[in-house]
């Protein structure tokens, strides 16, 4: 690894005027387990082994199969393993879900895309594949295609949306309107030819396109000369595509291994650059997050420069694995600056984690996920040719005027980005319906209000106009990752990112503790959920503490066991079409449910909720239990022998709770034989 001549030094940079939030330190327990390839490897193969298992295990039908995406450890010994379904063999999309083991490989718990059971009356479609491709050439062609050409198609079942459907996925290639690569994928459904869903494969994003300064690199060497190959970063690559749009071009090459002068017109610049914005993105996951490669398997991409002529932007592309950059207005300005390369690789990260669909408020969630991880890398590395910042792109001068692409302070500054949640924030660009998701990371990262951080003004609002209190950057950062390989799905939506950063915040930091607080505290700054611990002077503000009480959202804000949130129609719901349903198996077993809240000093809280008690026992013996908990501290105990036609509203005074952060748990237990249905529904936990 030798220097890189490049116009500018590298003295680290040094913070001016940056606040620096009391640091909280994450439960080592909850961190990744440092694991050699061969022992991911390993992990792997028990998972794929053990499918069916686990399918029968979490009530799959007949017709489902499980297969295995990835495989997580944490530092304790939790496993979390990541699945795809298939129903008679077609791919079920919307289908993925996570299932979390203790170290004794005792179901923890289960994180779904979607809570409907997939099913679906037959497999055989009504609508042609032909009549498919034509509707899918016609949506990539309102898109703005160029020479659109349908390049595969596929049955599917979808379940992403609504109740599960046979349709058709028809990808469509060419290019798009400004050059990108295109595959866009449409979903039709199979039976009434109605298009259901589309997204784009190729996911994109513009950003700087300034040197890094002198930088040493992983290069390798190949007899006489080397080769622009990092042998310690998993045989990483850089290409030169010489201005070609297909394959892979020419491997760099040098002599005496000292890449590019920092000129534009030296080819080997803008690979420098690249080669660079990969190996520091590859060690910040590695060293923060203990994530070995985008596929956490040791394995690196590649990175292609010089793409196309006039190319302003960069992508990362599943289908090669690989980066590519094109070099600017006039090819005279390469897009491999540091947070490009950073927001770029993470696409190919999230994409082998949550798969978030990259369209609606997912995909949005999608393009916060690249800005974020772009914004920590750049932090991570702070050198004196690009300090970190919460700016997007902020080199590039793509505006023409010396603006960023996007700022994470304040996202509507950009003409287009939503700075809070909305409705219908879903159906606008993802990289604008991105704008709360990476408000939420600056003000968690440094708080609201105006301030200078690293050299750089921000002044960040608050949709509540309350003050939000920061948890620090790498705290925001160790969430978000968490939330993203261990608790989103392909599906997850706004309010399901706050209960996944939630879920991770508790692992890390503890449920109720001050970064737990002020995570849901940032959110509700943007208009997604509400204030907790009193945050930002809420008080006493009458309100509803409890997130999705009446479960029509699924699974969303509650950890439950498998199958406990159903829309299943053998019992009927209070009201709505969704409840919780422990228990009925008539068979030694448990199911919990259980959803955090903090009520907030000075506060009177009562709790409520529906219960529907039904049962095969008889006699007054109380064999099978529902048991009604906060904390450790058993509010009531119902059994079979309370069992009762209809629904009947519970009721508890929770005052003396006021200023604590409390867990709400009911837990359902049955004995070996005759079953009792536990019924819950339109749950409450009311404030005054």
């Amino acid at each position: 690894m030798l220097a890189v001549a490049m116009p500018t030094g590298t003295a680290a940079a040094h913070p001016v005027g940056q606040r620096n939030p009391a640091t909280a330190h994450p439960r080592a327990g909850a961190l990744a387990a440092k694991l050699s390839p061969a022992q991911q490897a390993k992990l792997v193969e028990a998972a794929k082994a053990g499918t069916g298992t686990t399918a029968r295990e979490l009530h799959l039908g007949a017709r489902e199969r499980l297969v295995v995406k990835s495989v997580a450890k944490d530092a304790d010994g939790t496993v979390h393993t990541r699945y795809e379904r298939t129903y008679d063999g077609l791919p079920v999309l919307g289908g993925d879900l996570v299932v979390h083991r203790s170290t004794s490989d005792a179901l923890k718990g289960v994180t779904k895309a979607t809570s409907k059971s997939i099913a679906v009356a037959n497999t055989t479609p009504t609508g042609s594949a032909s009549a498919a491709k034509k509707s899918a050439l016609a949506r990539a062609e309102a898109k703005g295609a160029e020479d659109p050409k349908v390049t595969t198609e596929r049955k599917v079942i979808w379940a992403a949306s609504g109740q599960p459907k046979l349709a058709w996925e028809t990808v469509v290639g060419g290019l798009q309107d400004d050059g990108t690569p295109n595959a866009l994928h449409v979903i039709t459904d199979a039976r009434t030819g109605a298009k259901l869903f589309d997204y784009q494969g190729i996911e994109s994003g513009t950003g700087t396109g300034q040197y890094n300064g002198s930088v040493s690199l992983g290069t390798t060497a190949s007899g006489s000369s080397y080769t622009l190959t990092d042998g310690t970063r998993g045989g990483h690559k850089t290409y030169d595509l010489n201005q070609g749009t297909s394959g892979t071009g020419s491997l760099f090459t040098d002599a005496d291994d000292v890449w590019g002068n920092g000129s534009q017109s030296n080819r080997q610049t803008a690979a420098v650059d690249a080669a660079f914005g990969a190996q520091v993105t590859w060690d910040y996951y590695k060293n923060v997050h203990g994530r070995t490669g985008i596929r956490g398997d040791g394995v690196g991409a590649y990175s292609r420069v010089h793409y196309g002529n006039n190319y302003a932007n960069a992508f990362w592309d599943d289908s090669c694995f690989c980066m590519t950059y094109g070099d600017g207005s006039g090819n005279a300005q390469p897009l491999t600056a540091l947070d490009v390369a950073a927001h770029e690789m993470t696409h190919g990260v999230t994409s082998n984690t949550a798969g978030l669909n990259y369209s609606g408020e997912s995909g949005g969630l999608n393009e916060a996920t690249s800005d974020i991880f772009g914004s920590a890398v750049e932090w991570n590395v702070n050198s004196a040719a690009d300090p970190g910042d919460y700016l997007i792109g902020e080199k590039i001068n793509i505006n023409g005027n010396g603006t960023p692409l996007r700022y994470m302070d304040k996202p509507s500054k950009d003409g287009g980005s939503k700075d809070s949640w909305y409705s219908g924030i879903g159906g606008i660009d993802v990289h604008y319906s991105s704008g709360p998701a990476n408000h939420w990371f600056y003000l968690a990262s440094e708080g609201s209000g105006a301030k200078v951080v690293n050299g750089v003004s921000y002044n960040s609002p608050t949709s509540d106009g309350l003050a939000v209190t920061a948890i620090g950057r790498d705290a925001a950062a160790k969430i978000w990752y968490r939330a993203l390989s261990t608790y989103m799905t392909s599906t997850t939506n706004y309010a399901g990112a706050r209960s996944a950063t939630l879920s991770a915040a508790a692992d890390l930091y503890g449920s109720g503790s001050a970064t737990y607080n002020n995570t849901a505290n940032a959110w509700a700054a943007v208009n997604v959920g509400s204030r907790v611990g009193g945050g930002g002077g809420g008080g006493c503000t009458a309100q509803q503490l409890l997130a999705n009480p009446g479960f029509e959202s699924g699974s969303g804000s509650w950890t439950a066991t498998s199958g406990v949130i159903t829309s299943d129609s053998g019992q009927p719901a209070h009201s709505g079409s969704w409840k919780a349903w422990l228990d009925g198996y008539g068979t030694t077993h448990t199911d919990t449910l259980s959803q955090s809240v903090t009520v907030p000093s000075g506060c009177k809280a009562t709790l409520s909720f529906w219960l529907h008690t039904g049962t095969q026992e008889s006699g007054s013996t109380a064999y099978d239990t529902l048991k009604v908990q906060v904390g450790s501290s058993t509010l009531a105990t119902y059994s079979n022998a309370n069992a009762a036609t209809g629904y009947v509203q519970k009721t508890f005074d929770l005052s003396s709770y006021a200023g604590q952060t409390i867990t709400l748990k009911f837990t359902g237990t049955e004995d070996s034989s005759l079953a009792t249905d536990f019924v819950i529904d339109d749950t409450a936990i009311n404030i005054s």
